[in-house]
């Protein structure tokens, strides 16, 4: 059963499609921010993730009307930022373009018991340490989980990958992410304390 937003959405996307182009700002503000924190986990350089983002509307302005309704418009959306980044790496690999290792990303809590002390711009700052570390795919598929707020088959339509993979790499992330923040926390609780 659809809920009211995803009625709402596909009424927006109608009228869209029907010409009500000036429309599209209500998606772009509505997923920018999701979408340019998974662009930053395979782009590793916002500057680059924010043209690869733009990109990646253009083209889902372009081709809405291919949208069929069958999943959800984030799902049909994220795999179009994620093929569109894919696709600016390949290129930047032909013109032997060095990357930068800056990675500035949207931000929600995995575990607030283990965050109750500390405020949110120290939630923010080790949020996006840890993410920094970890591996591309067990990044994307936490941030797919936790800020997409998709599900495992929608993250499956997303990145193409199994189901059962899927539930491996996001068990593994969410380990690693919990190790990493131990150790993390371990050092700095006495400064925070």
């Amino acid at each position: 059963m659809k809920t009211s937003k995803e009625d709402s959405e596909v009424e927006l996307i109608k009228n869209i499609i029907g010409g009500e182009t000036s429309s599209f700002r209500v998606l772009v503000e509505r997923y920018k921010d999701i979408a340019f924190s998974l662009a930053c986990s395979i782009i590793k350089n916002p500057a680059e993730a924010e043209d690869v983002l733009q990109d990646a509307f253009v083209k889902a302005f372009k081709n809405l009307h291919k949208f069929h309704f069958k999943a959800s418009f984030s799902t049909w959306f994220y795999r179009i930022v994620i093929n569109t980044c894919y696709s600016a790496i390949e290129k930047r690999k032909k013109q032997a373009v060095v990357p930068l290792d800056n990675l500035v990303v949207a931000h929600k809590s995995l575990d607030a018991n283990t965050f109750d002390l500390l405020r949110d711009e120290e939630r923010k700052v080790i949020i996006n340490q840890i993410l920094d570390q970890m591996k591309p795919k067990e990044a994307l598929v936490l941030k797919l989980h936790y800020l997409g707020e998709l599900k495992i088959p929608e993250i499956a339509k997303v990145t193409k990958m199994t189901q059962a993979n899927i539930k491996v790499i996001l068990h593994r992330a969410r380990k690693n992410f919990q190790a990493t923040l131990d150790q993390l926390l371990g050092t700095e609780k006495k400064h925070l304390l």
